[in-house]
């Protein structure tokens, strides 16, 4: 009997912000996710990296001021490092809590790309804040290369970038390999990085793609059973920030959606991960999404806690 399929989707809050903290939150992070591969589920990892892409992207673009004959990385390049650095911190830290249970699994950080369509409507809208917060002659200086800033009342300019939905995953194959072989991947981190093809070339675009867009179309393409978003929260709650705020355990996809068209959902967070599910679970059968914290994950699992789609 196959194994079930299930793909976790790791939130800020289980990675932490710079260096001394990941190495710490991933030493916690690694006993849930060995839960789950002793209880028998083959597990898919993605993760966020929104602290760590704009350390090294500011670290890159400062280096490459100061010193001569260094340039700025571009986005792609700066994802790309964001996914080997954390993908170190995971692996090991999975491996270690694997071999201190006995079980002895191969843990994989592939280096993912996702093509992106050059025409996607978020070029021309870019709204995804990477870096730090700019003075208004570095802000002018960014608009002068061609890159879009936005001013934040009160505390400077900082630089905004697209945010195009991924259309598919180039090293799928690689994946779906180290799956059937039952080992333990690490993919799509911080949502990929962005490609778009150019005769038979693969070039980086400058953006960044949302995590759980990301892991919707990863469980899609390996045929997981389970997508598992992991977020700050317990529940998806309506009517946020109210009265009548109220945690929902439950929804029907049809339910998902009137809520989505009600705009319930914030629009840089909770509604990509709602909208990521809604498409993993309508695309298959059998299939379930969660949305949930990651204290929460085995409670949820078993439909204790968290927020259900199916």
């Amino acid at each position: 009997m196959a194994k079930k399929r299930i793909v976790m989707a790791l939130g800020h809050n289980a990675l932490g912000t710079n260096l001394p903290e990941q190495k710490e939150a991933v030493t916690e992070t690694a006993k849930v996710i060995a839960d789950f591969i002793q209880a028998g589920w083959q597990v898919a990892l993605t993760h966020s990296n929104a602290p760590q892409v704009g350390m090294i992207h500011t670290a890159m673009n400062e280096f490459g001021k100061q010193h001569d004959g260094y340039t700025s990385a571009p986005m792609s390049v700066c994802s790309a490092m964001s996914q080997g650095y954390i993908g170190y911190d995971l692996q090991n830290g999975i491996r270690a809590e694997l071999v201190k249970r006995g079980i002895y699994k191969p843990v994989a950080t592939i280096l993912t790309q996702m093509m992106v369509d050059p025409y996607d409507n978020s070029f021309y809208t870019p709204m995804k804040p990477v870096g730090r917060f700019m003075t208004a002659g570095e802000a002018k200086e960014e608009e002068e290369k061609g890159n879009y800033v936005e001013e934040i009342p009160g505390k400077g300019f900082r630089r905004v970038i697209a945010s195009p939905k991924p259309v598919s995953i180039v090293e799928i194959d690689v994946i779906k390999a180290v799956m059937d072989a039952d080992q333990i991947v690490i993919a799509c981190g911080g949502g990929g990085i962005p490609v778009m093809e150019q005769g038979y070339n693969l070039k980086g675009a400058s953006a960044v793609i949302e995590k759980d867009r990301a892991a919707g179309l990863l469980a899609k393409e390996i045929d997981a059973d389970v997508l598992m978003i992991l977020t700050s929260v317990d529940n998806v709650t309506i009517n946020y920030g109210t009265p009548d705020e109220r945690p929902i355990s439950h929804m029907s996809i049809e339910e998902a959606e009137s809520y989505i068209n009600e705009g319930q959902f914030e629009f840089a967070s909770m509604l990509p991960k709602i909208e990521a599910s809604v498409d993993f679970v309508t695309h298959g059968k059998g299939r379930s999404a969660i949305i949930t914290s990651l204290s929460k994950a085995k409670a949820s699992l078993a439909g204790k806690a968290g927020t259900t789609i199916e």
